[in-house]
This record gives structure tokens, sequence and C-alpha cells, in this order.
């Protein structure tokens, strides 16, 4: 039997999902919560077999940043991440973390399903990289998306420069092509746009 530990703020979806997976013959839901924060204290006490955790939770909390601390503790346990947001970097977010497998929402049951026994079978599922687009079908290229997290980490653009391994007069022409794309006059209020659309997660 698997137990299972889901994590989703939306409680119809986190009521499906329960209906879902109890509906299953080999697994079994041991926990149902809205929020990432308690995430790990809920491993503590129900010690599930895999979580299965939304990116964004009540409280704004970050599901990729509280399955890196499940991973810590509790190597053992599986962790599938999913989300039903249009997300350019949450895939290279949740491999960092250590998670295990990685699904859009917008799957059918049977999918699921597949991928939480395929994963417990200790294969790793990730979709094929989403096209890295924003809005109006701009489209960004790797150098610009790592250039955007590191602006949403406040890093000015000589370190952006030394971390990206680039000089200062390169980082400053891909801004600008960034700006030139946007429309924004300032680097900073787009990447500022782009979390609070979730388009962009900043490295944990």
């Amino acid at each position: 039997m698997i137990k299972i530990l889901i994590v989703e703020d939306q409680v119809i979806m986190r009521d499906s999902l329960a209906n879902l997976i109890n509906g299953q013959e080999d697994m079994q839901v041991v926990g149902s919560i809205g929020s990432a924060g308690d995430a790990l204290e809920i491993c503590r006490v129900k010690t599930p077999d895999l979580v299965l955790m939304d990116v964004r939770t009540d409280n704004n909390e970050n599901g990729i940043a509280a399955a890196a601390k499940i991973r810590a503790q509790y190597p053992s346990i599986r962790i599938v991440i999913m989300t039903g947001m249009p997300e350019i970097t949450y895939m290279d977010s949740a491999r960092r973390a250590g998670v295990d497998s990685f699904l859009y929402k917008n799957i059918n049951s049977e999918t699921m399903l597949a991928t939480i026994r395929s994963t417990m079978d200790g294969y790793r599922t990730f979709p094929r990289e989403a096209p890295s687009v924003l809005p109006g079908h701009l489209s960004f290229t790797d150098t610009e998306i790592a250039i955007l997290r590191l602006v949403c980490e406040a890093k000015s653009r000589k370190e952006i420069a030394r971390e990206l391994t680039m000089s200062e007069g390169s980082v400053k022409a891909v801004i600008t092509d960034i700006l030139n794309k946007t429309g924004y006059d300032s680097i900073i209020k787009f990447a500022v746009f782009a979390v609070s659309k979730g388009y962009i997660m900043p490295n944990a």
C-alpha cells in the first residue's frame, strides 16, 4: 500500500485527488493539507511513502522549497511536484530540490496514477522542458532567464556577470534585449511582474 500525503491549497482539487487515490487498491491518503509549510511536520507524524505537492500553496508557501527540506530530512520519501501554472523555471528548481517527478495538472487521472506508481518504483518523470514563453508569445533564451532569476535575487550587474561568467557589457546588452522585447523601462519592474505571475522562480 502506497501511503500518500497531498499538499494542495485548492480544496476542490485536494478532495478530488484524495477521492481518486483512495479509490485505488494499492494507495491510501494518510494526510491532506493546504500549506507546504506544514508538509515537513506531517511527514514526521504520518510517515508517507510519497508526497504529492503543488508548487504554490496556502500563505504563498513554496512547494519546491518544502520538497528540498523533506528530501534533506526524509530521503526515502518520494516527492511528486505538480503545477497548473505556465512556469518557466519550476522544473529546474524541482530537480535541484531533489524532486522525483514533476507533473502538470492538465494530465488525466490515469497518467497521474501511473506517475505515482512509477515514482514509487524508482523512476523519475519530468515532462519535456516547457518553452520559455511569457504572455504575448515572447520567447526568452536560457541566458535571459538566468539573468532574470539573479535580478530577482537583487544581484548587481557586476555580481550577475561574475556568476554567469560574462562581461558586465554582455549582461547589460542582454538586459537591454529583454526590455526591448517586453516594453518595460526597468528590468526590476519586469522581474517583479514575472515572479508575481509565477513565470520565474528565483533560485531557493
